[in-house]
């Protein structure tokens, strides 16, 4: 429920309590003395479903152009006559389709406000991308959920939507400029924390040996699923805020589809490997353009509309096009994620079959210890150089299998591992005295 006050201009008085009894709204009145151009100030509550349909009455009165309205909430109305108007709100709420949501004021206020200053976004951005290359550089996850928790990145994904369907292009360009900031920030500050700690020797490893940390190994080839977590925080953050409740939580979940894959990017580039990360790279484009689409896409279907009746054609064009060019590219980037899926199944399968036909081919007194594979290509991965590790027991004389070994992996059969070609695998193998009593 909500708390609204009016101030009247003169000669508007009567026009406005006209509406206010028809609507069967409970009111207090007060003489304005202050000398300006107004006559009385009017207070009322109203259930939250009715704030905008009320507002927008006054507004049909011109009380809007001449006077200023402050909505806040209210915690408890004791009244028998709002308790009637919130149940004749609630019986309508299928006819007016405004259901709980806020009112189109208070909607744009909080997107307002949700939108950060540039300097405390800055810091927050930075620290949290920093903490998150901490975390995955550690493989802790709780560090990593930690970085989620300060990013604040929902503010300029709700603002961009908000003013989309509103048609406030100020608020529309504060969010995008925001979120490009954001995005660019954030990489560049993961970067530079991660060359330092590259160039200190604090994390003494090497591309490969950094790009196999777990937290780290696990966002460099992204699959479609983790488009789920950017639709659904998208959806989550616009009926959050359209609903008037704590948009906290939703910007941890908002976080997580975001910091973790570009503090990843830094690392990639502060280790000198940025055709690594790209798969990490495509999934924040992805998540970011998800975030906005599905936002724009709930709040429209909310009913939100722009204040002026004449400008709701002007903003329908609007959100239709950003949907559709949204759309278009969420569309292709998604293939790319459907593609480094299924280059991960083709990857795993196939060292699957390598692992199978190696361990054919090895004496009984041999151990398999290892198998590395390099992989090049892009968006579909194949292996270009297979290294094998060996075991054997010390003393004997180690197995002759390189030879049979290399034929078998060599010459896997293509299905499913699709344009593998065969003479292009490279194989190595190494042999190492392994103690079985150790």
């Amino acid at each position: 429920m909500r708390l609204v006050q009016v101030m009247v201009p003169t000669g508007k008085r009567e026009a406005v309590l006209d509406v206010l009894d028809d609507e069967e709204v409970d009111y207090a009145v007060s003489d304005e003395t202050s000398g300006r151009d107004y006559t009385a100030v009017v207070t009322f509550p109203l259930p939250t479903a009715a704030v905008e349909p009320v507002l927008d009455r006054l507004r049909g009165v011109g009380i809007e152009r001449d006077a200023y309205t402050v909505v806040v909430q209210a915690e408890t109305v004791v009244s028998e006559q709002f308790e009637a108007l919130e149940e004749r709100y609630e019986s309508d709420e299928e006819e007016t389709g405004n259901g709980d949501r806020i009112a189109r004021e208070e909607l744009v206020a909080r997107a307002d406000e949700m939108a950060p200053t540039v300097r405390p976004y800055v810091l927050m951005t930075a620290v949290s991308a920093v903490v998150a290359t901490a975390g995955l550089l550690l493989d802790s996850p709780a560090v990593v959920v930690g970085s989620m928790v300060i990013a604040p990145l929902i503010g300029p994904a709700m603002a961009t939507s908000v003013g989309t369907v509103v048609d406030d292009s100020e608020l529309v360009l504060r969010g995008v400029k925001l979120q490009a900031l954001g995005g660019a920030l954030a990489i560049g500050a993961a970067a530079v924390f991660a060359f330092l700690l590259r160039m200190t020797n604090v994390v003494p490893l090497t591309a490969e040996e950094v790009f196999a940390i777990g937290e780290v190994r696990e966002r460099l080839a992204p699959d479609v699923l983790s488009l789920v977590i950017a639709l659904g925080a998208g959806a989550a953050g616009a009926v959050s805020l359209s609903s008037g409740v704590s948009s906290a939580l939703v910007g941890v979940m908002i976080a997580a589809a975001l910091v973790p894959p570009t503090a990843v990017v830094g690392i990639g580039i502060a280790w000198g490997a940025p055709q690594t990360v790209v798969g990490s790279a495509v999934l924040v484009l992805v998540n970011i353009l998800a975030i906005n689409l599905v936002a724009l896409v709930v709040l429209w279907r909310l009913g939100y509309r722009p204040k002026l009746w004449f400008r709701e054609e002007e903003a329908r064009a609007a959100t239709l096009k950003r949907i559709a060019a949204l759309g278009a590219v969420l569309l292709l980037l998604t293939g790319l994620l459907g593609a480094f899926t299924y280059s991960a199944y083709r990857t795993a399968d196939f060292e699957e079959e390598a692992t199978a036909a190696i361990e054919a081919e090895l004496p009984p007194e041999a151990t398999l210890l290892d198998m590395e594979v390099v992989y090049e290509g892009f968006p579909l991965q194949t292996p270009q150089r297979i290294v094998v590790t060996v075991g054997y027991p010390p003393g004997a004389t180690p197995p002759t299998a390189a030879s049979a070994i290399r034929d078998r992996v060599a010459t896997l059969a293509p299905d499913p591992i699709g344009p593998f070609g065969h003479a292009d695998v490279s194989v190595q193998v190494r042999y190492v005295g392994v103690d079985a009593a150790a």
